[in-house]
């Protein structure tokens, strides 16, 4: 089981320095990382999607890394797309299927404003505690939902078969 944690922020200097502490909680095995990224909203409205650095220590693979910054679009985008085509179509419906719904993805897009910004983090593994001590300092929205090792499998095959 993954859980998708999207922890919102009303300014984009503050997500990256949780985005920071989630990398050092990778580090100190409290949380294994199938993605991380930060979403970010500047002042005319563009969306901007960071993810570490080649070098940082995150346990994806450069595919599993696109994947996820392809679901982490649909999960923020999508709905200001308008028209969609079918692949996209059938992944919007995989993620709805998986507890990644309008409403979930409502709820993320409320929380990225002008201004604003977001970590998104995708976990294999969690220990909640210890998680939720070393995030609390830097305050934030925070949105989760869970996905199963089967529906996350199918969604990186879908995913897969999207991108190609």
């Amino acid at each position: 089981m993954s859980e998708l944690i999207v922890i919102g922020y009303d300014e984009a200097s503050e997500a990256k320095k949780a985005f920071k502490a989630v990398q050092e909680l990778q580090n100190s095995h409290v949380v294994e990382l199938s993605g991380l990224a930060v979403v970010s909203v500047d002042e005319d409205g563009e969306t901007h999607v960071d993810t570490p650095a080649k070098s940082e220590k995150v346990a994806v693979s450069a595919t599993a890394g696109a994947l996820w910054g392809m679901v982490f679009g649909m999960l923020i985008l999508t709905p200001a797309m308008g028209v969609v085509g079918a692949a996209v179509g059938g992944l919007i419906g995989r993620l709805s299927q998986m507890g990644i719904d309008k409403d979930f993805r409502s709820k993320v897009q409320s929380l990225l404003k002008p201004g604003s910004a977001a970590v998104v983090i995708m976990a294999s593994k969690i220990t909640e505690d210890k998680f939720a001590a070393a995030m609390q300092p830097f305050g934030g929205t925070l949105l989760k939902t869970s996905l199963a090792e089967q529906d996350e499998k199918a969604l990186a095959e879908q995913l897969a078969g999207a991108a190609e």
